[in-house]
């Protein structure tokens, strides 16, 4: 039970951290792309 949940815990962790570094990405892209 308490694997699970610590399993459960580090898989949001990556998910979080995975989407936010893709945002950046796609953030910074878009701002090269208006930029000058």
């Amino acid at each position: 039970m308490l694997i699970n949940y610590i399993l459960l815990i580090i898989c949001v962790l990556v998910g979080v951290a995975f989407i936010t570094l893709l945002e950046r990405k796609i953030l910074g892209y878009i701002q090269i792309r208006k930029g000058p």
